[in-house]
């Protein structure tokens, strides 16, 4: 008693008409059968065709023939990621001067700041320094010339270096200062560096210090205490005495900082007192 029922709505969503047996049936007889069969005891439909279940042999529904599977092209080598860190770190330790270790960061293309910065601002001072003050990333005037420290931030921290007895290195003076940030390249809008971008150059400071031989370093800034101590919150650190490679090092709140926070400025005059008192001991 195989049967093949077709159902259907018209436009106004009203049930059109219904196949059965090549027989037209109205929409009153059709739902007549539906119900008869549920009353049979049938619940759902499992296959594709209807089978006369009172045969004695009934012909078992022919199952759909399987696509022909099709082979995959081969799948495309994979290039392994570059560790960007690990260049770096095989560049500054090839770097025997600074004069190299300035080649080897100009010719580092895996860092993507360099794409939008105007000069690499590497550092400027003196090898066997008596202080390397250290900041975080150039500034826009820094980032025009291709030197640290200037603009505003610059002439804060003269009068700041000037107060005991220190001064910037310059062609025309004589200086026991080196300058140096962190990032050689200012970020795209003055944006904080990322977390990869920080790890991918902190081996070129860390071997700029060692070529520079300071005998005691300043941090100015959070992003190179975070990455030279492991630790960021300057308001927390400084005026601290730690150490990195057997070197003295002090965390200092930023000339940029103080700009814009003028009443920090009696904590630094504490701490330049400090690194005064710790330089007259040498």
């Amino acid at each position: 008693m195989g049967c093949a029922i077709r159902t259907g709505f018209s436009s106004r969503g009203e049930p059109a008409s219904i196949g059965f047996m090549e027989s037209q049936l109205d929409w009153h007889n059709a739902r007549a059968l539906l119900e008869w069969q549920v009353d049979l005891g049938a619940t759902e439909a499992i296959q594709e065709q209807p089978v006369d279940r009172f045969a004695l042999d009934p012909t078992p529904v022919k199952a759909p023939k399987m696509m022909p599977s099709v082979a995959k092209p081969p799948a495309a080598p994979q290039v392994p990621a570059i560790d960007s860190v690990a260049v770096a770190r095989g560049l500054a330790e090839q770097s025997q001067t600074l004069e190299e270790l300035a080649a080897a960061i100009g010719g580092f293309e895996l860092c993507d700041l360099r794409k939008g910065a105007r000069n690499l601002v590497f550092g400027e001072g003196q090898t066997g320094c008596d202080v390397m003050i250290i900041g975080d990333v150039p500034g826009r005037e820094d980032d025009l010339h291709g030197k640290p420290f200037l603009g505003p931030s610059g002439q804060l921290l003269d009068k700041m270096l000037g107060a005991i007895g220190l001064s910037r290195p310059s062609a025309a003076t004589p200086s026991n200062v080196y300058l140096a940030p962190f990032l050689p390249w200012r970020p795209p809008q003055s944006r904080r560096p990322s977390p990869a971008e920080i790890a991918m150059m902190a081996p070129f400071m860390r071997r700029h210090i060692v070529l520079a031989a300071p005998k005691t370093l300043v941090l100015m800034g959070g992003i190179a205490c975070d990455a030279l101590l492991g630790k960021s919150n300057l308001t927390d650190l400084r005026g601290q005495w730690f150490e990195f490679e057997g070197i003295p090092l002090l965390p200092m709140l930023s000339p940029g900082y103080l700009l814009r926070m003028p009443s920090a400025k009696k904590l630094a005059w504490k701490d330049l007192l400090t690194l005064k008192k710790r330089l007259e001991l040498e």
